[in-house]
């Protein structure tokens, strides 16, 4: 379902007057909200942001989605690129990939050192408790999709001229390294999946409905006020969510 199709989906905008309440309350009460949008190659991360934002105030919300580190940025401490775009208080960010390159992405590709990766692992959750702790809200959302799905996406990006800039020489790798893909992400889930900071598993291959369980998810865990007056599910459907909290 294209964008502009979404406004003649009643619940669509439903949501979308949920989501506008819910930034409200973060501008108005100097709350932090991190959103994290994980998930393989063609998971539908993009697009999912690209609803969340449809409507709120664009001056207080930001999408970081980053650039292979420069030089000097691979000499740095590895998480001080994603922690110089902390949100504000009174803002939402939202991060298209993070720094959970390094749990997967990055080892499956070659692109850090096995004491890289392990230094990461070690030191993730102790940040992300930091920041918690701190009084930003941290949601972590995995977008999962299967093998097939994933092909006929990364297809789609070879032909068709729109999306021709989505689609990078990791992409072309997502599915013959597919199994190496799964096992650092349950690697991931089963060390970094905790019950403060939990991973958020969606059920992708339908990309409109995983869209609208994503938005319901983060709708139903921040506490803002007028919440429910669209009288529209806030509650997640679980057939479509799993929560990772080890």
């Amino acid at each position: 379902m294209h964008l502009h199709a979404l406004e003649n989906d009643q619940e669509y905008i439903n949501l979308q007057v949920e989501m506008v309440r819910m930034q409200n309350w973060i501008i108005e009460n100097n709350k932090k909200l991190i959103i994290v949008f994980e998930g393989r190659d063609s998971a539908g991360k993009g697009g999912a942001i690209m609803r969340f934002i449809r409507y709120i105030n664009p001056r207080f919300y930001r999408v970081i989605a980053l650039n292979k580190p420069s030089d000097v940025e691979r000499g740095q401490w590895y998480f001080k690129r994603y922690l110089a775009h902390l949100p504000d208080p009174g803002e939402i960010v939202f991060f298209d990939r993070s720094w959970y390159n390094r749990a997967v992405v990055e080892p499956v590709m070659g692109f850090c050192t096995k004491e890289q990766y392990r230094k990461f692992m070690e030191q993730v959750i102790t940040i992300e408790n930091i920041l918690i702790d701190d009084d930003y809200y941290l949601i972590k959302l995995w977008f999962s999709i299967d093998k097939d799905e994933q092909k006929k996406r990364l297809d789609e990006r070879k032909e068709n001229p729109l999306i021709s800039w989505k689609l990078s020489t990791v992409d072309i790798q997502a599915q013959m390294k597919w199994g190496d893909y799964t096992r650092y992400k349950q690697a991931m889930f089963d060390k970094t999946g905790t019950k403060k900071s939990p991973w958020v598993v969606i059920k992708g291959n339908n990309k409109d409905i995983a869209r609208k369980e994503a938005m319901r998810y983060v709708l139903n865990t921040i506490p803002y006020e007028h919440k429910g007056m669209t009288d529209e599910r806030l509650k997640p459907d679980p057939g479509i969510f799993t929560v990772i909290a080890n």
